[in-house]
């Protein structure tokens, strides 16, 4: 199983940047999709997740100005990053696993990793 991340960066406050993650290894449609990330010093926390159905669920944080979505044809996992605030930076890391109850706020339960993209978000 493999989980590839791609398009983290550096932008400035009210920038937008797009993640994916692209999966192999794994029947996509039959698992849900999310998103963690981890700032230096801080615990990993659950930024978004996409069950199989396109239910989603996102960190109080982020409302409103992130979206997640998925792409059943790619086998690939969005995050569209909007209104980005200096507190977003920490590294995004892409989970892959077969419940959607599995996307907790710890993601202690996400069976499968990516490795993580930087965002950086400063002026």
């Amino acid at each position: 199983v493999q989980l590839q991340a791609s398009g983290g960066g550096w932008v400035q406050p009210g920038g937008s940047l797009r993640l994916s993650c692209v999966s192999s290894g794994i029947i996509f449609g039959n698992y849900a999709m999310g998103w963690y990330r981890q700032a230096p010093g801080k615990q990993r926390e659950l930024v978004a997740a996409i069950s199989t159905a396109h239910l989603t669920k996102y960190a109080d944080s982020v409302k409103g100005r992130f979206t997640g979505s998925r792409d059943s044809a790619r086998n690939t996992v969005h995050l569209q990053m909007n209104s980005l605030k200096p507190e977003d930076t920490a590294v995004y890391y892409c989970g892959g696993s077969g419940y959607y109850s599995d996307f907790t706020a710890s993601g202690d339960t996400v069976n499968y990793w990516g490795q993580g993209t930087q965002v950086t978000v400063s002026s």
